[in-house]
């Protein structure tokens, strides 16, 4: 009988020019069991995302060479792998620009291993996210429409006028959650528990950014602004 094949570790690549800190996040996803590979400035990133294939990037926001918001932009163009952003200072500005680039989260420098390992956690998650399979396949209700959109919650698969939507496993989840409740007002701390899974505060910013990117994709009206309290999806 054949030996029982072991799962490959999960594969992280970590860009960060402080040697300190990039020695510091290695050890901490190693320690987790994670497969860790470093490059110190954006360049070398790029390098090393286009010759490996990984699960996951963690981006430092000022990197040499190339920064981390254009190596996001340039990651985005080829992947959609998930990806998180480390910021020195938490700047607002960073903060949004990383998310716009394409980033799915972020965390503040210097920042609590625990919190790093958590939010990696979270990310793949999303990324490994599993549908419910019981129901059958020809089951018509796994296929959603809203207007030209479609949301195949089987086969994890979103059209629009007939044409695939590429979205990141985040922006999946976060349609999803929408197409559970269409015309509900969803507020950002329920789609910060349920889409980015944080059991602590997070800053609603991941939100506001991530549904303003979906929107792009989707149409800009398929998902309204309720003020005050959130968001609604928009059946038809």
């Amino acid at each position: 009988m054949p030996e029982p094949r072991v799962p490959d570790p999960v594969s992280v690549l970590v860009v960060e020019d402080d040697a300190t800190i990039r020695r510091a996040v290695q050890l901490a996803l190693e320690r987790y069991g994670y497969r860790v590979d470093v490059a110190a400035d954006g360049l070398d990133g790029l390098e090393a995302f286009r010759a490996g294939t990984h699960d996951l990037l963690i981006l430092d926001v000022m990197l040499p060479a190339l920064d981390g918001i254009g190596l996001c932009h340039r990651i985005r163009e080829e992947s959609l792998v998930p990806v998180l952003m480390m910021s020195a200072r938490g700047d607002a500005l960073d903060v949004v620009a990383g998310l716009e680039a394409g980033a799915d989260d972020y965390v503040v420098k210097p920042v609590d291993t625990a919190v790093l390992v958590a939010r990696v956690r979270a990310l793949l998650r999303r990324a490994t996210f599993a549908p419910d399979r019981s129901a059958p396949p020809e089951a018509p209700d796994h296929v959603l429409a809203f207007g030209d959109l479609t949301v195949d919650t089987l086969g994890m698969e979103v059209h629009r006028d007939g044409r695939p939507v590429p979205l990141t496993p985040t922006e999946l989840r976060l349609l999803l959650e929408f197409a559970a409740a269409p015309g509900s007002v969803l507020d950002r701390r329920r789609l910060l528990r349920e889409v980015w899974d944080y059991g602590w505060e997070g800053d609603t910013r991941v939100v506001d950014l991530c549904v303003l990117r979906l929107r792009k994709k989707i149409g800009s009206g398929r998902i309204e602004t309720v003020r005050g309290f959130g968001y609604k999806l928009v059946r038809n």
